[in-house]
């Protein structure tokens, strides 16, 4: 009988070890996304800068956003270890930074360097796990990713404010160092990779244009600015237009002409818009509608994430006998269900509603899950990076898009009122997601037809 050579049992050794760097990548990135929300009080009382509260996270998510496709398209391109390592390079000077900062301004400038090197974090590891595993072994890898992921969302606020209160809130950003330094090293060292050299002449217009819409649309979005929202449009028609004409786009052009590749960002599209745009009132609606606790609107979001978190392991143990097509359209048919379930339980009590937040998780994990699985299934190598962050952007756009569009939906005088005219403007943001819920189902049919 024959068994495994010293060799590869090296090649498997060097693998786990290397893909324990990338979860240790994935734990900080999305700790960071959610624990510096409860130590900014503590920023506030020793730097001042009130006024400047928002740009912290906003500046974050801005520069994590709109640098993620421009990573993964370079890493088709220049290598993928050597970018991902460059990101967490800047992702730690970034903490560092943060730790150190001294006044508001030099704090945002640091959080924008620790964004950008987060952008490469989530759409680099996923295209390695993409590249490095089968893809009945990679299901098992990202599921556990999504759990990590899920995770440090539930314990970043609780880390955050028990760092403020018995440290600094300094450590916050100090404590990435002595666990990023490990990530950095374990990917340096038993990642391997070989990189084809290819001669490519890159469309730098093309990018220009594309990050500054992106940049300027998530600007817009957040502080409601309109006319940069449209600027952002006209930019980003005109980036893709050039885009499509040029011989080494940095968008997936080729990729969006398929029907699965194309039907993966849309679907991503309008589950962040549906999913993320709601989750952002979901506190408040606890408390204005309800009458209760903010920790009890926290808890409400609670069974979201732990929903998402199951679906995606259960996912990864079912795909093999259920099919990956089948999952997405399950995913999309549960957030239908679940959204209606929001929008005619609106005035029930908390409970009922924690619940359909389960359903609504769950949703999310079978769907996200296995879309993203689907298309780098079908995608070739040499786009494997730009797709995979183009599908992640389109998550994140969404949200960004949900966010402003819930907001429109509710009402800025339903918002200050609370009670009842809280509940019927989030009923009508519930409404909103069910019908881009039922446009994602439709899209999601036409995976099965040849």
């Amino acid at each position: 009988m024959q068994g495994v050579t010293p060799a590869a049992q090296h090649d498997d050794s060097a693998k786990r070890f290397a893909t324990v760097g990338l979860i240790l990548g994935i734990f900080l990135a999305a700790l960071e996304s959610s624990v510096v929300t409860t130590a900014m009080p503590s920023v506030l009382r020793e730097l001042g800068g009130e006024h400047l509260y928002a740009l912290p996270f906003s500046v974050y998510l801005l520069f994590s956003t709109v640098s993620g496709p421009l990573w993964g398209r370079a890493s088709d391109l220049l290598g993928r270890k050597r970018l991902y390592l460059a990101g967490v390079v800047l992702f730690l000077l970034g903490s560092g930074l943060s730790g150190a900062a001294q006044n508001m301004l030099w704090l945002i400038l640091a959080r924008a360097l620790q964004g950008i090197g987060a952008g490469a974090v989530l759409p680099l590891t996923l295209t390695l796990v993409g590249e490095m595993y089968t893809l009945e072994r990679r299901a098992s890898i990202q599921a556990f990713i999504s759990g990590v992921w899920g995770i440090s969302g539930l314990l970043g606020p609780l880390i955050g404010g028990l760092i403020a209160d018995h440290l600094s809130w300094r450590w916050v950003f100090y404590l990435n160092l002595p666990f990023g330094l490990p990530a950095l090293f374990l990917v340096w060292r038993y990642l391997q990779e070989v990189v084809q050299p290819r001669k490519t002449q890159i469309d730098w217009l093309g990018a220009l244009l594309f990050t500054l819409g992106s940049g300027a649309l998530v600007w817009g979005l957040q502080f409601k600015l309109w006319g940069l929202v449209a600027l952002s449009l006209g930019l980003l028609v005109l980036a893709v237009g050039l885009e499509f004409r040029h011989p080494s786009p940095l968008l997936p052009t080729s990729g969006l002409r398929e029907r699965l590749p194309r039907i993966g960002i849309l679907g991503n599209l309008l589950a962040g818009v549906a999913y993320f745009g709601v989750i952002a009132y979901l506190p408040l609606f606890a408390q204005g509608v309800g009458g209760h606790s903010a920790t009890a609107g926290g808890a409400l979001l609670t069974p979201m994430l732990v929903g998402w978190t199951l679906t995606s392991i259960l996912g990864s143990r079912v795909m093999g006998r259920v099919g990956l097509t089948r999952l997405t359209i399950w995913g999309f048919g549960v957030l239908v269900l679940s959204f209606a379930g929001f929008a005619a339980l609106v005035h029930a009590p908390l409970i009922y509603l924690s619940a359909i937040g389960f359903v609504t998780g769950g949703g999310m994990g079978f769907s996200m899950f296995s879309l993203l699985l689907a298309v780098q299934s079908a995608t070739p190598k040499e786009e494997l990076g730009a797709v995979t962050s183009a599908i992640l952007f389109a998550r994140n756009m969404g949200g960004a898009l949900g966010t402003a569009l819930m907001a429109l939906a509710i009402g800025g005088s339903a918002i200050a009122a609370g009670g009842s005219a809280l509940a019927d403007g989030l009923q009508r943001a519930f409404l909103i997601s069910l019908g881009l819920m039922f446009v994602a189902w439709l899209l999601s049919l036409r995976l099965k037809k040849p």
